[in-house]
This record gives C-alpha cells, sequence and structure tokens, in this order.
C-alpha cells in the first residue's frame, strides 16, 4: 500500500470526512540511467549557481517566479503556506453534475480517498446516497503546491478523487484541416459503421498489455544473458490508397478473425464479446511480434 500523500477531509454540506489521499495509479515505464558508453559510470547532475558557478545544496535552493528576463520574485515554504485558500484543508464538494457532462479530456491523475475510523458512517452514508446516481461532485483541493479542480465519485466501495485541468489549460482544437469541404458518400459512412460493428465488444482492460515494455524487457533480459539479438525486419504491407476499399478490407479481415457463435439470438452480446476477445488475442499476438522487433531495432 503506498504511503499516505495528503489528509485532509471531504465537506459535503455541514458533514465533514475526515479522509487520507493514496495515488490511484502507478506508472509502469521502463526506465533507464545515463550511461558513459566508454566505462558505464552513471552520468550525474550537479546543481550550480549560474552567477557565482557553486554547487548549491537543497537547503539554499527557493523557488522564483520570472517578473522579467532574468529578474525573479523569490517564495519559500512560509510563503505557501500563506496563501488563503480553503482547499488547503478541505475537499468542499461545491455541486454535482451529471458525469457524461464532463469530457474526459479534463482529467488529468487519480487518488483513492480512505475515510478515517471516525469518519467511516459519513464516508458510507454518502456513498450510499450516491449509488443510484450517475452524478459526480466537483470539488476544489490544493495540494503539491497548486490547487486542483476536481470530480469525485465512487467505483465500488471507494471514493475516488479525479484531478481536473482548469478551462483555460485546455487547448482549442483549432486545426485549418478540420475546416475543409469533405463530401461523404452514404456507402462509405454505411461500411465505416459496419467495421465499427464487427469490431465492438464489452470492455475488458485486462485483455490490454503494454506489449512494447514486455518486448524491451526480453531484449534486456537477452542481453544480460550475453545471448545475441536478431534483428527480422517486418514484412511490408500493401498500402491501400482507396478509402472505400481499404473499409472493405477491414470489414472482410475482422470477419475472418472472428468466428461467429451459433446459439439463441438473447446471446448476442455474448457473441460479441467473445468474438471481440477472439479478435483483440489475435491482434496482441501479431502486435507482440511486430513490437518485439521494433523494440530491437531501437535497442540494437
Amino acid at each position: 500500500m503506498p504511503r499516505t500523500m495528503w489528509k485532509g477531509a471531504i465537506s459535503f454540506g455541514l458533514v465533514s470526512i475526515p479522509i487520507r489521499v493514496f495515488p490511484a495509479t502507478e506508472e509502469k515505464t521502463v526506465r533507464f540511467n545515463q550511461l558513459h558508453d566508454k566505462d558505464g559510470g552513471r552520468i550525474k547532475y550537479q546543481r550550480v549557481c549560474s552567477i557565482d558557478g557553486e554547487e548549491v545544496s537543497f537547503d539554499h535552493i527557493v523557488k522564483g517566479y520570472e517578473i522579467e528576463k532574468d529578474h525573479y520574485v523569490m517564495l519559500d515554504d512560509e510563503d505557501f503556506d500563506k496563501v488563503p485558500v480553503e482547499s488547503s484543508r478541505a475537499i468542499d464538494i461545491q455541486e454535482f453534475v451529471d458525469i457524461s457532462e464532463i469530457d474526459p479530456i479534463y482529467y488529468k491523475k487519480t487518488y483513492y480517498l480512505v475515510p478515517d475510523e471516525t469518519g467511516v458512517k459519513a464516508y458510507t452514508l454518502l456513498r450510499e446516497a450516491m449509488s443510484d446516481s450517475s452524478k459526480v461532485g466537483i470539488a476544489k483541493v490544493s495540494f503539491r503546491d497548486k490547487e486542483h479542480l476536481a470530480a469525485l465519485r465512487f467505483s465500488g466501495d471507494v471514493f475516488v478523487l479525479e484531478t481536473m485541468y482548469w478551462p483555460d489549460e485546455i487547448r482549442a482544437a483549432d486545426f485549418e484541416e478540420l475546416q475543409q469541404p469533405v463530401k461523404l458518400r452514404p456507402q462509405e459512412v454505411q461500411m465505416a459503421q459496419a467495421l465499427i460493428e464487427s469490431l465492438s465488444g464489452d470492455w475488458n482492460p485486462e485483455e490490454f498489455t503494454d506489449e512494447y515494455r514486455e518486448a524491451l524487457m526480453q531484449i534486456v533480459e537477452a542481453k544480460a544473458s550475453g545471448e545475441e539479438i536478431v534483428v527480422q525486419e517486418p514484412a511490408e504491407e500493401a498500402k491501400v490508397v482507396d478509402l472505400m476499399e481499404a473499409l472493405k478490407a477491414s470489414v472482410e479481415a475482422a470477419k475472418k478473425s472472428s468466428k461467429p457463435a451459433s446459439g439463441s439470438s438473447s446471446s448476442g452480446s455474448s457473441r460479441t464479446s467473445k468474438s471481440g476477445a477472439k479478435r483483440a488475442t489475435a491482434k496482441k499476438t501479431t502486435a507482440k511480434k511486430t513490437t518485439a522487433k521494433t523494440a530491437a531495432r531501437k535497442a540494437g
């Protein structure tokens, strides 16, 4: 279990629920150190002052806000503690909105909110009150030297807090290419819809894995064991230029990769799920081979 990263309370009207905050996610990215290629020594970085050239310890490093070129206002921990915001002490739910109204582009990072012993009853009460609703609570919270907009919802028995970008942090999708007039034939739309239908299935996150990371670790382990890494160039795929032909070929390929299940019409969702799983397995097998080759070329 990760360590508590923040302590505070959920404020819901006049109800206050003391909670602890834990990170809900962790990245599994393969991390590398920078080494000197001649002798394998670690590359280290020093914190050096640009004025006197001396190395500076963390005890003497403060944050600075540049107000003009090379002119800064320096701030220390006491200055940050003086910021008069209520969200530094509580997660105050200000309103409830339908979750479908929030564009996922706003979501940033996910945290679990766990109640202290004295807040379990109020925590459970709020969970029961929200259980039959598609609403999420909108609140503000301050941690890590920043105030966040946040959405609060329940996932099973645990309260989940999603920090969000502020509206002025979302870039407008203003691209000239999107303004060009495009004429679509009804047949093209129908074929695209058929392709979507043939690739549809139930959401099962366990079907997906980071195949690039797995292939890269295989290369690391092989090199550590002194094995020779053989690079095989992937076969070049034929390019289909015509959009309609590409859609037809895609639909045919999707049909071939899944076997229609027999049974009554009531098992439609089951057939979709099973065929989707088969297609996902087939895709992953092919992707794993291709990814391993790509990783080998990058590591070679």
